[in-house]
Protein backbone atom coordinates (compact mmCIF):
# COMPACT_ATOMS: atom_id res chain seq x y z
CA UNK A 1 0.00 0.00 0.00
CA UNK A 2 0.82 3.40 -1.10
CA UNK A 3 1.32 5.79 2.12
CA UNK A 4 1.41 9.75 1.75
CA UNK A 5 5.23 9.43 3.53
CA UNK A 6 6.47 7.02 0.68
CA UNK A 7 4.64 9.03 -2.34
CA UNK A 8 6.73 11.89 -0.87
CA UNK A 9 10.03 9.98 -0.60
CA UNK A 10 9.36 9.17 -4.15
CA UNK A 11 8.18 12.34 -5.74
CA UNK A 12 11.52 13.76 -3.57
CA UNK A 13 13.77 11.01 -5.91
CA UNK A 14 11.97 11.64 -8.56
CA UNK A 15 12.93 15.61 -8.10
CA UNK A 16 16.31 14.75 -7.49
CA UNK A 17 16.89 12.62 -11.05
CA UNK A 18 15.29 15.07 -13.17
CA UNK A 19 17.78 17.67 -11.58
CA UNK A 20 20.30 15.91 -12.21
CA UNK A 21 19.45 14.82 -15.09
CA UNK A 22 19.11 18.31 -15.83
CA UNK A 23 22.46 19.67 -15.07
CA UNK A 24 24.52 16.69 -16.64
CA UNK A 25 22.73 18.20 -19.87
CA UNK A 26 24.16 21.71 -19.10
CA UNK A 27 27.65 20.57 -18.11
CA UNK A 28 27.73 18.88 -21.77
CA UNK A 29 26.24 22.04 -22.87
CA UNK A 30 29.35 24.37 -21.37
CA UNK A 31 31.70 21.72 -22.55
CA UNK A 32 30.73 22.61 -26.33
CA UNK A 33 30.87 26.15 -25.56
CA UNK A 34 33.94 26.00 -23.65
CA UNK A 35 35.67 23.58 -26.44
CA UNK A 36 34.72 26.14 -29.41
CA UNK A 37 35.80 29.03 -27.48
CA UNK A 38 39.05 27.16 -27.12
CA UNK A 39 39.37 26.52 -31.01
CA UNK A 40 38.82 30.27 -31.12
CA UNK A 41 41.29 31.51 -28.75
CA UNK A 42 43.97 28.87 -30.07
CA UNK A 43 44.62 26.69 -27.05
CA UNK A 44 44.26 23.37 -26.67
CA UNK A 45 41.51 22.55 -23.66
CA UNK A 46 42.86 19.03 -21.29
CA UNK A 47 41.33 16.99 -20.48
CA UNK A 48 38.27 17.49 -22.46
CA UNK A 49 35.59 18.69 -19.59
CA UNK A 50 34.40 20.60 -17.31
CA UNK A 51 33.62 19.68 -14.19
CA UNK A 52 31.26 22.24 -11.50
CA UNK A 53 32.64 24.25 -8.95
CA UNK A 54 29.72 25.97 -7.28
CA UNK A 55 26.78 27.48 -7.42
CA UNK A 56 26.37 31.07 -6.89
CA UNK A 57 24.09 34.28 -7.22
CA UNK A 58 26.16 36.26 -9.59
CA UNK A 59 25.01 39.18 -11.08
CA UNK A 60 24.15 38.44 -15.41
CA UNK A 61 24.23 40.88 -18.39
CA UNK A 62 21.80 43.24 -16.88
CA UNK A 63 23.36 43.31 -13.46
CA UNK A 64 20.35 40.84 -11.69
CA UNK A 65 21.42 38.12 -9.25
CA UNK A 66 20.35 34.86 -10.40
CA UNK A 67 21.48 31.29 -10.06
CA UNK A 68 24.60 30.61 -11.75
CA UNK A 69 26.70 27.04 -12.21
CA UNK A 70 30.56 27.90 -12.06
CA UNK A 71 32.35 25.32 -14.19
CA UNK A 72 36.00 24.79 -14.39
CA UNK A 73 38.68 23.67 -16.98
CA UNK A 74 41.97 23.86 -17.98
CA UNK A 75 44.20 24.46 -20.84
CA UNK A 76 47.28 24.80 -22.37
CA UNK A 77 49.24 27.36 -25.03
CA UNK A 78 52.64 25.51 -25.01
CA UNK A 79 51.69 21.80 -23.84
CA UNK A 80 54.25 22.19 -20.91
CA UNK A 81 51.64 24.12 -18.79
CA UNK A 82 48.56 24.10 -17.50
CA UNK A 83 46.07 27.13 -16.90
CA UNK A 84 42.85 27.39 -15.44
CA UNK A 85 39.38 28.85 -16.70
CA UNK A 86 35.97 28.92 -16.05
CA UNK A 87 32.80 28.94 -17.71
CA UNK A 88 29.87 30.85 -16.49
CA UNK A 89 26.32 29.67 -16.93
CA UNK A 90 22.99 30.57 -15.60
CA UNK A 91 20.68 28.05 -16.87
CA UNK A 92 21.37 27.16 -21.00
CA UNK A 93 22.84 30.58 -21.30
CA UNK A 94 26.41 31.07 -21.61
CA UNK A 95 27.42 33.91 -18.84
CA UNK A 96 31.05 34.72 -19.37
CA UNK A 97 34.21 32.78 -20.07
CA UNK A 98 37.49 33.70 -18.38
CA UNK A 99 40.85 32.15 -19.17
CA UNK A 100 44.36 32.37 -17.04
CA UNK A 101 46.77 34.74 -17.94
CA UNK A 102 48.97 32.92 -20.53
CA UNK A 103 51.14 33.43 -23.06
CA UNK A 104 50.41 34.14 -26.50
CA UNK A 105 52.17 32.21 -29.18
CA UNK A 106 52.69 33.97 -32.33
CA UNK A 107 51.04 32.31 -35.71
CA UNK A 108 54.44 30.60 -37.44
CA UNK A 109 54.73 32.00 -40.62
CA UNK A 110 54.43 29.69 -43.70
CA UNK A 111 57.71 27.94 -45.21
CA UNK A 112 57.75 29.10 -48.72
CA UNK A 113 58.51 26.74 -51.61
CA UNK A 114 61.94 28.56 -53.23
CA UNK A 115 62.38 27.07 -56.96
CA UNK A 116 65.74 27.46 -58.06
CA UNK A 117 66.88 27.25 -61.99
CA UNK A 118 68.53 23.82 -61.39
CA UNK A 119 70.40 22.35 -64.57
CA UNK A 120 70.81 18.49 -64.04
CA UNK A 121 74.44 17.54 -65.30
CA UNK A 122 74.71 14.35 -65.71
CA UNK A 123 78.16 12.73 -64.21
CA UNK A 124 79.41 11.09 -67.63
CA UNK A 125 79.32 14.55 -69.28
CA UNK A 126 80.88 16.13 -66.41
CA UNK A 127 83.40 13.90 -66.82
CA UNK A 128 83.96 14.25 -69.84
CA UNK A 129 84.37 18.00 -70.15
CA UNK A 130 86.64 18.04 -67.27
CA UNK A 131 89.13 15.80 -69.43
Amino acid sequence: MLTLGNLFVLMLLATAGAWLWHAHGLREQALKLVQQHCKRADVELLDGAVALRRLALLPDARGRKRLARVYGFEFTVTGEQRHDGIIIMFGRHLGRIELAPHPVQEPQPEPVAVQHDAKVIQLDDWRRKAE
